[in-house]
């Protein structure tokens, strides 16, 4: 079997290595390695999920304003209303962090989650983005054909066989078969039957996807380096997503304690949890986590459990203090590299590949 880094993807794409960032929502400050990435010839993602509109366009704007090439927009589907069930129970629960953090309790009127995603999709459509991501499940048959007589492209983040015949299905263009190993919200469309999400690793993953739709597939998980890359190529992939590995980036906006975190992190340092947003998500095991599963208190469904701890998450950041943030990250974090641009970071990738392959 011949394996190329320059394939099919590429040329669908517009890029020169096959390379994805994944849209990690929450990161601030991604404008700048967005458009790092698509520099050197990746595709830089922007997550966009907790962003207004107008932050969207902005954002956009100046992505635009520091790079020519292609780049790709995040947004999560399928998220549903704001649920109360079980509130007084959870909220009485985190008033104890809280109090640690010196953070008053909210009313249950306060906690609301505004829904974007029309406004999001919107604004995607009007700046005529290159690609369009989802995750949580796909965009509508009507939303399709709306991208694609822009001639913008559809990327859809799966983590089943099922879940990618789907994707094909409603016409995307790239399918990302996300494997267990990977950092933060997974793209599992229905967890209500799977508390932790569908747990597929990535090296199974990907070929029984591969084997099963005609469309082309990144492979992410636990993907760090050259060997990644060519093995994922080796398993019919056409690339591989990337996230975990640019967070410690000179143009990262991941916040120095986070950071901090991640480099002193091994492989056994992640776990799956739903304690901070009530959908599963793999990040460092801290003191929340470890409250939390003490607690043994269900969560409220996402989005209203992340909207009810956002308060916790960002006063512990501006505290410097990583044992109640949410610090998302994969299983491949002895492979982190600190203050590595994300350019050098691609190269390395690229340059570790092709000595395997020659």
């Amino acid at each position: 079997m011949s394996i190329q880094l320059t394939n099919k993807l590429c040329e669908l794409l517009d890029i020169r290595y096959p390379i994805v960032l994944a849209g990690m929502a929450g990161i601030p400050h991604m404008v700048q390695l967005v458009s790092a990435v698509s520099n050197a010839g990746g595709l830089g993602t922007l997550g966009a999920a907790y962003m207004t509109p107008e932050e969207i366009k902005d954002a956009i704007q100046a992505i635009r304003k520091r790079t020519d090439a292609p780049f790709a927009v995040n947004i999560f589907s399928n998220v549903g209303p704001d649920n109360y069930e079980n509130f007084d129970a959870v909220n009485k629960e985190l008033n104890i962090i809280r109090e640690s953090l010196g953070i008053l309790s909210p009313d249950k009127q306060e906690i609301w989650t505004p829904d974007r995603f029309d406004e999001q999709f919107h604004v995607l459509l009007e700046e005529r983005i290159p690609v369009i991501s989802t995750t949580f499940g796909l965009l509508s048959d009507y939303q399709v054909q709306q991208a694609k007589s822009l001639g913008i492209k559809i990327i859809n983040k799966v983590t089943t066989v099922d879940e990618a015949i789907q994707a094909e299905s409603r016409g995307c263009d790239v399918i990302v078969a996300q494997g267990s190993e990977a950092g933060g919200h997974r793209g599992t469309f229905d967890t209500s039957s799977r508390p932790s999400g569908a747990n597929i690793g990535t090296m199974a993953l990907v070929p029984q996807i591969v084997d099963h739709v005609e469309t082309p597939v990144l492979a992410a998980g636990g993907i760090m380096d050259g060997r990644g890359l060519v093995a994922s190529l080796a398993l019919g992939a056409q690339g591989v997503q990337m996230g975990t590995r640019f967070l410690t980036s000179t143009e990262s906006g991941a916040h120095p304690v986070y950071k901090r975190a991640l480099l002193e992190s091994t492989e056994e340092s992640t776990v799956i949890t739903n304690a901070f947003s009530g959908r599963p998500a793999r990040g460092i095991h801290n003191t929340f986590i470890q409250h939390w599963e003490t607690s043994r208190i269900e969560p409220l469904r996402f989005p209203t459990q992340n909207t009810l701890t956002r308060e916790i998450r960002n006063v512990s950041a501006r505290q410097n203090n990583a044992e109640y943030m949410a610090l998302w990250a994969g299983q491949g974090t002895r492979m982190l590299t600190a203050d590595q641009a994300a350019g050098d970071i691609i190269n390395q990738i690229v340059t570790d590949a092709r000595k395997i392959l020659i």
